[in-house]
């Protein structure tokens, strides 16, 4: 999604080549020899180390050898359980190259659930900073912290929430929904430029990005501290883009799927993520299971099956057509198939655009004059709102199979949203506003990293919750990330903004926090709803320890 101007959001009806050298790098100097730059990890492992799609008995781990022009190169990774790394349990060599851009990505297997380790790689004779991750835990779970954002545009401001969500000991996952980078050829803000200075569209374009956002030590210390779950939104590839195309993809940029396939190889070469299909790399929708409390579904809804958007709110019957997807209908029967064999006691649906409907204006307005179809008008169509009939699937499955306890966590819109999920939410008879009657679930929208928000019209939050009752929380200036802490009893979501991102800052402050009850556990059927919270909930009690702060670079033996 494009940052919205302030007329935008309500008037839209609508592994080869080398790296390019970032401006910072060229300041270290150049050579033919196999390492260039200063000496020490700072040159070697430029890029920090990240970790993410944890299983109970593995996780990814990720580094790049930055300085190296041609040939490839070892590197021995190491796990261990404490922070210093005194005594490694797991150890292995990997070999990188150009034709990965010199990334590297294992799967550290044999670990054992529920456990927090610490990593390091080694290569040209130096040794990484030290990485944290942890296992996914199996059987009984008491309690789980996830923390979630998305949308990072690097000339925006300066990333200080991933700062903040660094320090969070006690998260057992991060999760990003998307636009982790820009495409765009951007401004040069606060000192922020985008490199290179202009439209991404090659294989040396995208990887020059990433490596870029990468260099970021705020970004680099989230990533060096939590395992992450990720999925792309647009940006990763280019704006609006669909499995055929893009609104940003136009004349003279290339073919589509030529452009598609670099965006979706380089996203797997400098992302934390496992890679299902090595033939398909759009196929990265999955799950994972966090014991017996939450099933944490992860949806693909840009590239691998969404039907072309509609091109404005006139297309109407485009909209309503029952036979266009957003998933793909692969991948629509395997969410069902997933929703169907869950036994966890929560569904956690990670999603890249707004499930719930938000419309301009609302049957409830109706009378017998008015037409109740003219009223109920979707603001946006690349959201769900303009994939009706794949959503409505995805209801008529939790009515139909009694499914509840569904939690939908989504970024995309850049701003703070709390919904109840009904399939009707202007019907009084399907839904009741205050009572939560007929919600089948609850939605929480992550603010953005930095990405614009909405204009700042003062009552414009009151009058989106006037004209769409299911919305019961908005904040559109904001910026900051959602913390999901869950408990067999109820799922708690708590918006965190940080004051600015004008400046580097540390700081943060908890603005709103709204719950949900576990609808089996007294047999009450309401509880699909939302309740206002007053406060955050008590974090994790003995939290494992943050990953030692780095120190200057250490030579190891080759």
């Amino acid at each position: 999604m494009s940052p919205p101007t302030r007329r935008a959001f309500l008037r839209d009806a609508s592994l080869l080549g080398t790296t390019a050298t970032l401006p910072w790098l060229s300041a270290c100097g150049t050579s033919t020899s196999p390492l260039s730059g200063p000496s020490g990890a700072a040159s070697v492992f430029r890029h920090g180390v990240a970790s993410g799609d944890p299983l109970s008995d593995r996780v990814i781990l990720w580094t790049r050898v930055s300085g190296v022009s041609a040939g490839s190169v070892q590197v021995r990774w190491l796990v261990g359980m404490d922070p210093d790394l005194n005594q490694v349990l797991r150890s292995g060599t990997v070999t990188t190259h150009a034709e990965r851009d010199y990334t590297v990505k294992i799967d550290a297997e044999g670990l054992a659930p529920a456990t927090t380790y610490y990593y390091r790689f080694e290569a040209l004779g130096q040794s990484s900073t030290i990485g944290r991750t942890r296992t996914l835990p199996v059987g009984t779970v008491d309690h789980l912290r996830l923390a979630f954002t998305s949308c990072s545009q690097y000339e925006d401001g300066f990333f200080n929430v991933y700062r903040v969500m660094a320090r969070r000991a006690d998260l057992d996952a991060v999760l990003h929904l998307g636009d982790y980078i820009y495409e765009n050829d951007g401004t040069d803000r606060l000192g922020r430029r985008p490199e290179p200075p202009r439209e991404i569209l090659s294989l040396e374009d995208y990887r020059a990005r990433y490596a870029q956002y990468r260099s970021d030590p705020d970004l680099q210390e989230a990533h060096r501290q939590h395992p992450w779950i990720c999925v792309w939104d647009d940006h990763e590839s280019t704006n609006d883009s669909w499995k055929d195309g893009a609104q940003n993809h136009n004349e003279g940029e290339g073919d589509w799927p030529t452009r598609k396939a670099i965006a979706t190889r380089v996203y797997h070469e400098w992302m934390p993520i496992r890679t299902p299909d090595p033939d398909d790399l759009t196929r990265i929708f999955r799950s994972f299971a966090f014991g017996d409390l939450v099933d944490l579904i992860v949806l693909e809804t840009r590239l691998f099956g969404r039907d072309r958007p509609a091109d404005s709110l006139a297309q109407r019957r485009v909209i309503d057509d029952p036979g266009r997807t957003m998933m793909g209908f692969e991948q629509e029967d395997w969410l069902a198939q997933q929703i169907t064999a869950s036994t966890a006691r929560w569904r956690v649906y990670g999603n890249q655009t707004m499930f719930a409907q938000l419309h301009v204006l609302n049957s409830l307005l109706a009378n017998d004059v008015i037409n109740v179809e003219l009223l109920d008008i979707p603001a946006n169509p690349d959201q769900w709102d303009g994939y009706e009939g794949n959503r409505d699937r995805i209801f008529d499955q939790w009515r139909v199979q009694n499914i509840r306890n569904n939690v939908v966590i989504t970024g995309d819109i850049h701003t703070s949203w709390a919904n109840e999920l009904t399939p009707s939410p202007g019907d009084l008879t399907q839904y009741g506003p205050l009572t939560g009657r007929g919600s089948m679930g609850v939605e929480f929208i992550t603010p953005s990293v930095t990405s614009s928000g909405l204009p700042e019209i003062d009552g414009i939050a009151d009058v989106i919750r006037l004209v769409n009752t299911h919305i019961k929380y908005v904040d559109t200036a904001s910026h900051g990330y959602v913390l999901l802490d869950i408990t067999p009893e109820r799922c708690q979501g708590e918006f965190w903004y940080v004051p600015t991102i004008e400046t580097p800052d540390d700081g943060e402050a908890f603005a709103a926090a709204f719950l949900t009850r576990d609808a089996f556990g007294d047999g009450q059927n309401g509880w699909n709803r939302l309740e206002r919270s007053s406060s955050p909930a008590e974090p994790k009690a003995d939290a494992p320890a943050l990953a030692p702060a780095p120190a200057a670079a250490e030579t190891v033996a080759p």
